[in-house]
């Protein structure tokens, strides 16, 4: 929306309206009294990505129409400003400069790997736009205007090798996508792995066009792990779970992944293909929770088909949820106020359990759950509550270094 000073004084009637008290009100102050909270997301609704950026599109409608239909924010209405990127990093870049530059919105919900969180972030930091990145990631972002409200290794991956170690065996194979959630993720597995006594026998990477794993598979088979780790990311490495399967080791060597659910790829597999394989995150549609049931109802009421959701959806809407919370609790969208807000450690009951800023760190505490996939559903076999975010946490402490702008690396 675009008003021009000669537009809003002849809509409010004439000049003379702003002085009813005697006292000029100021037209940019005045204007803001009306205008819409403009949040600006760039994510990956058409390409190879779609899968993951389509219901994360669903997740921001429907969050900033929940929030207007309860009233708005600060007496003003929410106004989405959606750019598709393509999955390309190029338009990321251009798209995170309009919407600073040109949209000038208040805040930013957007980004899906890791290489689009880190071509956009300091465009944001510089223009002093508040960005939440809302999706799983590999950890160690400390930038005080970032807050990262997806799920971290210590979070997520930790729980599953906990439980893939005691219940398959020490040793696994690792095959990670050649960037850097795949790079850093596996520097992780390589830690949880050592720290619950186990080794990793062999990682692998693979660029996100690699479809062919043929002789990946087969090097596995030299290797006998005792389980599998895919810490890949999507549509041609889905390639992998169905020639894995295909090939019969599905039957032979369990398999855990970092990634596999977040597009619900349980559902692109047959119940053949995808049964048995491990998976962790803070969302499931299994979940009993009252404000999982009330997401699920207003889903399905707004889109219909509540299959379409899957974890990142999820995430997305609980961080514009928590922002919206930090909003109210701040009273206003200044930056210092926010960030105080940001920092009071706010907390939300969202479709994935209790979700809670960690002022040091600026990420999530989150409840997860460690599931197995059965018949195209994803099972619940253990919980973990309120899980910190750790590995970032090592590194991190905005508190204290409040100008730090770093992804800090797990230290092997």
């Amino acid at each position: 929306m675009r008003y021009s000073r000669r537009d809003f004084l002849a809509s409010s009637g004439s000049a003379a309206g702003l002085t009813a008290l005697g006292a000029t009100i100021p037209f940019e102050m005045a204007l803001a009294q009306g205008a819409p909270i403009k949040l600006g997301s760039v994510l990956d609704n058409s390409g190879n990505l779609d899968a993951y950026g389509k219901p994360m599109v669903m997740a921001t409608t429907l969050a900033a129409e929940e929030i207007n239909a309860a009233g708005g924010l600060l007496g003003r209405k929410i106004q989405v400003v959606q750019y598709d990127s393509q999955s390309d990093i190029a338009l990321y870049t251009k798209f995170a400069q309009q919407l600073t530059r040109d949209d000038k919105v208040d805040v930013v919900h957007g980004g899906i790997t890791s290489a689009s969180r880190e071509a956009i972030r300091q465009t944001f930091r510089r223009a002093n736009t508040l960005y939440f990145y809302n999706v799983l990631y590999e950890g160690g972002v400390c930038d005080r205007n970032t807050v990262c409200t997806g799920v971290t290794p210590a979070q997520a991956v930790a729980p599953v090798i906990e439980v893939a170690l005691k219940q398959w065996g020490k040793t696994a194979y690792v095959l990670a996508a050649d960037y850097n959630y795949g790079q850093i993720t596996a520097k992780w597995l390589d830690h949880y792995m050592k720290q619950g006594g186990g080794k990793v026998l062999k990682t692998d990477f693979f660029p996100l066009d690699v479809a062919d794993f043929g002789s990946t598979i087969a090097k596995i088979q030299q290797e006998k792990p005792a389980f599998v780790v895919a810490a890949l990311v999507g549509g041609a490495h889905m390639s992998f779970f169905r020639q894995w399967a295909a090939s019969g080791m599905n039957k032979k060597i369990p398999l855990c992944s970092t990634t596999f659910g977040l597009g619900n790829e349980q559902l692109a597999l047959s119940a053949a293909e995808g049964d048995g394989i491990l998976i962790a995150g803070c969302y499931s549609g299994e979940l009993q929770n009252p404000a999982t049931k009330d997401f699920l109802a207003k889903w399905g009421k707004r889109f219909g088909d509540t299959k379409a959701i899957h974890e990142i959806a999820v995430t997305q809407y609980q961080g514009i949820m928590l922002w919206a919370a930090c909003v109210k609790k701040a009273g206003s969208l200044d930056r210092a106020k926010m960030l105080a807000a940001i920092e009071s450690g706010v907390s939300i009951q969202g479709p994935g359990g209790t979700v809670t800023l960690d002022p040091k760190t600026h990420h999530a505490i989150l409840d997860i759950n460690v599931m197995e996939v059965k018949n195209q559903k994803l099972t619940i076999k253990q919980q973990f509550k309120a899980r910190k975010p750790l590995d970032t946490a090592q590194y991190c402490d905005l508190s204290k270094n409040p100008d730090d702008n770093k992804q800090y690396e797990v230290k092997i």
